[in-house]
């Protein structure tokens, strides 16, 4: 990790770039950069936190797709909410795909998307497929959302499959890519937020020992990203993580409560995107805890 240059003042992208650009100016800067690397950038780089987010979505899909083309991407797997492969109903016949994802993230801006299907035969336990469609493909359609809330500047579609060609990627939809991914989320959105964080630290002058502690956060995200995602001890590191984060987050709401008001609007309608994920998050963490033997009663 380049960290003299990811420490060190950079001055944001600008904040008003289509998000397909945006990314493209992250990339440029990015010069080839790892999943881990990528998100840290992004974050610094991020005029907001929805940037921030957007950018360590991005890496994370990196992180579980290596070969994933350069534009942007969405992985598209939950349906009514689901995320349970006895709960989807989109399905791949040969190489076309039919049905609906309800979630897809920057869809509209992105250049190709990663779409879990159904294709076990009649009869047998459900089995995920994981596949990539290309953005204007014929078949595939999206359906904007409204604006949510949280991270506004990031839209949300569906994405409506009619027929639309696809390639299928190798491995089970399920445990090589659908299930990790939400591990590798975390810890790259995270980063990224972190990042953001520390940038806007610098920037507003707090006192050093706030900075010194994100800059601490980063590098315990830099080792996580060294071991396989899956790992027990991976879990338990990342909620080692997400613990140091949630002690810290009232000498930060104070700091930056006392800074810019844009800011600080900023954080106050965007921080929940770190917990997002958080009761699936505590589920992995009980059962890593368990499974390494440690008292289930703390």
């Amino acid at each position: 990790m380049p960290w003299n240059r990811l420490l060190g003042p950079l001055e944001p992208l600008p904040a008003g770039l289509a998000l397909e650009d945006w990314y493209a100016e992250l990339l440029a800067c990015a010069a080839g950069a790892g999943p881990l690397e990528l998100a840290v950038l992004a974050g610094r780089l991020a005029a907001t936190p929805g940037l921030a987010f957007l950018g360590g979505y991005q890496a994370a899909l990196r992180a579980l797709w290596p070969a994933a083309p350069a534009g942007l991407g969405a992985l598209c797997v939950s349906e009514g909410k689901s995320l349970r492969p006895a709960d989807l109903a989109t399905r791949l016949d040969g190489l076309t795909l039919h049905g609906r994802k309800d979630f897809a993230t920057a869809a509209d801006s992105a250049a190709w998307y990663l779409v879990a299907a159904r294709d076990e035969p009649d009869g047998e336990a459900p089995r995920l497929a994981m596949t990539v469609v290309l953005a204007g493909a014929p078949g595939a359609r999206l359906e904007p959302m409204p604006a949510m809330p949280l991270i506004p500047d990031i839209p949300h579609a569906r994405l409506i499959l009619e027929g639309a060609h696809c390639e299928r990627l190798p491995g089970d939809g399920w445990d090589a890519y659908s299930k990790p991914f939400r591990g590798l989320e975390d810890l790259h959105v995270m980063a990224a937020l972190l990042a953001w964080l520390y940038g806007v630290g610098l920037a507003s002058r707090w006192p050093r020992e706030l900075p010194l502690r994100l800059a601490g956060l980063l590098a315990g995200c830099a080792e996580v990203a060294r071991h396989p995602v899956g790992d027990t001890a991976t879990h338990l590191l990342l909620g080692g993580l997400f613990a140091q984060f949630d002690a810290l987050t009232p000498a930060l709401d104070a700091a930056i409560g006392q800074g810019p008001e844009h800011w600080a609007q900023l954080w106050k309608r965007d921080r929940a995107v770190l917990a997002l994920g958080g009761s699936a998050r505590a589920r992995r963490l009980d059962k890593a805890w368990a499974a390494l033997g440690l008292d289930s009663g703390q």
